[in-house]
């Protein structure tokens, strides 16, 4: 066998229905879409969340609370996964790196105190939590606050 004599499967081909050619093709006159009605017009489908007419979903949940529109979202890394990097100078850059935050579009990083940090290090980061900062100070390093 090769490509030369290749053949489809019995039944893979079937012919389109033509629809409205008389009353002897079986699907004549209203072309199999029964007596008027909206699915009888042209265009007369209904959209996904269409219910039949019942109250739909989306108007029958309650809606409540409020998103902020400007809320400022943080990434966060912990000083424990800092100290298992073998870099002097911390970024974002070098955490999308290393894979510990994703580099999106106005990402920011914040770094957290969790953990301990056993070598002098230099981390640049838009947000630092307290205890993050007093030990990476302890440790001997520095924290440089970027522009958000």
């Amino acid at each position: 066998m090769d490509l030369s004599n290749l053949r489809r499967p019995a039944g893979a081909n079937t012919a389109r229905k033509r629809r409205g050619r008389g009353p002897g093709s079986g699907i004549g006159k209203t072309s199999g879409k029964g007596h008027k009605g909206h699915k009888a017009r042209t265009g007369g489908q209904t959209h996904p969340w269409f219910e039949g007419g019942q109250m739909p979903l989306q108007r029958r949940v309650p809606k409540r609370g409020f998103k902020n529109p400007f809320r400022v979202e943080y990434q966060t890394v912990n000083l424990r996964e800092l100290n298992r990097l073998e870099e002097d100078i911390i970024t974002p850059e070098v955490l999308d790196r290393y894979r510990l935050m994703d580099l999106g579009k106005g990402r920011r990083l914040k770094v957290l105190g969790d953990g301990v940090i056993e070598r002098k290090v230099t981390v640049r980061a838009h947000a630092v939590s307290a205890s993050a900062r007093s030990k990476i100070e302890a440790a001997g390093g520095t924290v440089e606050l970027l522009e958000s």
